[in-house]
């Protein structure tokens, strides 16, 4: 490989990693933002929450797991019109974070939900006790006691969006995946497949270790 080819392949791939970060931070920032907010209250209207409210708690369960069953590659398309519509177009790398975005939310208030519910139901008789409002259990006891736990959620948010962007690809998006399908798969150049596997199994592992960190810090 000369150096040329060398100098051209490093620019190529240091473009597809900063697209992966830019599609894989706002579509992580996004969905946890916008996830909280069915995963709040499917806690609070679930038959051992704050407000039990059975139909609700069935019919957004039910949405949940709809939106989750979806294949990255089939709502890739569905929601093209609707991506064209926020972004003003369907291809390119902002136009991905659209995509990206949709596919986490289910996923990350799924995960939310689990890691508020598991909250000791000891401390929470306990706030009850002490004349908490449900705004202040929901606040000082249920988040407070899952950020560890919803932490370690969002750090596999982040994996699974790694994985997805490659599948963005398809529309444009561009990022690591991108690169090692239409350069090391299609045109058979082995030293593309080779260096993104690398970059993005170091990005996962330190993804991983810093969700380790701070979840023990936290705990």
């Amino acid at each position: 490989m000369g150096i040329a080819s060398t100098t051209s392949m490093t620019g190529i791939i240091l473009t597809a990693l900063w697209q992966t970060l830019y599609m894989v931070f706002w579509s992580t920032l996004l969905s946890v933002i916008i996830g909280f907010i069915p995963a709040i209250i499917l806690t609070l209207t679930a038959p051992d929450g704050l407000r039990p409210i059975r139909p609700v708690y069935e019919i957004l369960s039910f949405l949940v797991n709809v939106f989750r069953s979806f294949p990255f590659v089939i709502l890739l398309v569905l929601v093209i019109p609707f991506t064209r519509l926020v972004v003003g177009k369907a291809i390119g790398t902002t136009a991905s974070i659209v995509p990206l975005t949709l596919s986490a939310i289910p996923f990350i208030a799924r995960i939310i939900e689990t890691a508020l519910r598991e909250t000791d139901a000891g401390v929470i008789e306990a706030a009850k006790s002490f004349g908490a409002s449900n705004w202040q259990i929901l606040w000082r006891v249920y988040i407070k006691e899952s950020i560890p736990r919803i932490l370690n959620g969002i750090v596999l948010l982040i994996i699974s969006l790694v994985g997805y962007s490659a599948m963005a690809g398809t529309v444009g998006g561009g990022g690591i995946g991108d690169i090692a399908i239409r350069f090391g798969y299609q045109q058979y150049r082995t030293d593309y497949l080779v260096v993104c596997s690398i970059i993005l199994i170091i990005f996962v592992q330190l993804i991983q270790m810093i969700g380790n960190h701070l979840y023990k810090r936290l705990s």
